[in-house]
């Protein structure tokens, strides 16, 4: 087929031009992939010794709602470049443990080429990597956890379009460069001694100390560590053999760390241990944000959300275990009772729907009255507590006896619709 030259010459224009430009045709794709950075962050990694293809890394702060940036300077160490208030992120501090528990993963991920979605309908888009070795090593379960724009987020990391444009090109222009993998780190929190004193109560507790290693290990170095698991747990910078085999369910092996590196890190956990001691004997300044209660709110969760995919009336928040919800707070045993509440109610559901079966049966099996032809003598009455009888069922009179059981009450968190 013949293209109209009206339409075939802006298109070899545009073709031309991409060329001119070192572009290439990625970068004509819709959704902004091909935006560059603006002229002053430029400047600014150029002033700290860093160029638009230099390694890129991303770290994200839960409860601060911050997205940070940080290049490799000429040194070899890290500097931010610039940050961006994370527009929403969905559920709460705590880690993602299933399917359908709305939750955004934390943790240490790897990002690469192939996980950059330059056609996302949410502008544009990047997979944070979820689940990596660990979550799958603890059986936690979840598909495309992105980092995207569109402001929208059910387990995600949304961004506006315009910050996710330029978050993008970091990403695009270090793979330019010939970064293999970017590292996104995910945390609840900033975490500092007065943080983790806050949050030391916290189920999610051991999970965040073993995310503070590799916190640690960047603040000491600057540099992103090497992340391993083994023993079902992160190590950071375990060995210097980037090639050792280490196995997620197995022991850890010997540690093989640089000397200097060791009395880094022992000097920083000696203030971090002196901090902690004085936060905890000041008590909590700032009340702790709300976390998930571990995998029985996970559950009850994504629970909520099956019924709320199947079109089934729920409430328009998911229900929370967490003790600084009001609602839950006031109820004693709540994790105990809400996770009974949701058997109890499909265990009802399922006896009303059995008992108006059997009722339908009762109904279409029993035989219909025949017509008298003369006229009947006068009916025994029968005592007001007599039972009634098949026939009297299916006489002319539908009457009480044919009633349907009165519908069950709602369980109280599927009253309001959404």
């Amino acid at each position: 087929m013949k293209i109209p030259t009206h339409i075939l010459a802006p298109l070899m224009l545009t073709l031309f031009l991409a060329a001119c430009q070192g572009s290439s045709i990625d970068d004509l794709s819709p959704n902004g992939a091909g935006t560059q950075l603006p002229d002053k962050l430029v400047k600014s990694m150029k002033a700290k010794g860093m160029s638009t293809t230099s390694p890129v890394m991303f770290r994200i702060f839960k409860e601060e709602n911050v997205l940070e940036v940080w290049k490799r300077k000429d040194n070899g160490r890290y500097d931010m470049v610039t940050s961006y208030q994370i527009c929403k992120w969905s559920g709460k501090l705590g880690p993602k443990f299933i399917e359908g528990d709305r939750q955004a993963p934390e943790g240490f991920y790897a990002v690469r080429p192939a996980q950059m979605n330059p056609k996302s309908s949410y502008y544009l888009s990047f997979n944070t990597g979820f689940p990596n070795a660990l979550d799958r090593t603890l059986g936690r379960t979840g598909a495309n956890l992105m980092v995207h724009g569109a402001c929208s987020s059910s387990g995600c990391y949304s961004m506006t379009d315009g910050q996710v444009a330029q978050i993008y090109a970091f990403a695009r222009d270090a793979f330019k460069g010939g970064q293999e993998s970017i590292q996104l780190e995910a945390f609840p929190f900033r975490m500092t001694a007065a943080n983790m004193a806050r949050y030391r109560d916290d189920p999610n507790y051991a999970f965040w100390k073993n995310l503070k290693e590799g916190y640690d290990h960047f603040e000491i170095t600057k540099v992103p560590p090497k992340v391993d698991v083994c023993e079902k747990k992160y190590v950071f910078n375990h060995t210097s053999d980037p090639n050792a085999p280490i196995a997620a369910t197995s022991a850890c092996p010997p540690a093989d760390q640089p000397e200097s590196l060791k009395m880094a890190y022992q000097s920083y956990q000696s203030s971090y241990e002196t901090a902690f001691s004085s936060m905890v004997g000041k008590g909590r300044i700032q009340p702790p944000s709300r976390s998930i209660q571990g995998l029985t709110e996970a559950k009850i969760i994504a629970d909520w959300s099956a019924r709320r995919a199947r079109g089934e009336r729920v409430t328009q928040e998911p229900p929370s275990l967490s003790p600084q919800d009001k609602d839950a707070a006031s109820k004693p045993q709540v994790m105990v009772r809400l996770a009974s509440a949701v058997a109890a109610d499909k265990a009802k559901e399922e006896r009303e729907a059995s008992k108006r079966s059997r009722m339908t049966r009762m109904t279409a099996s029993a035989a219909p009255m025949s017509i008298p032809t003369t006229t009947p003598a006068p009916a025994v009455q029968q005592p007001a507590s007599a039972p009634q009888t098949t026939a009297a069922l299916t006489s002319g009179a539908p009457a009480a006896a044919a009633e349907q059981p009165a519908p069950a009450k709602k369980a109280w968190w599927k009253i309001i619709g959404n």
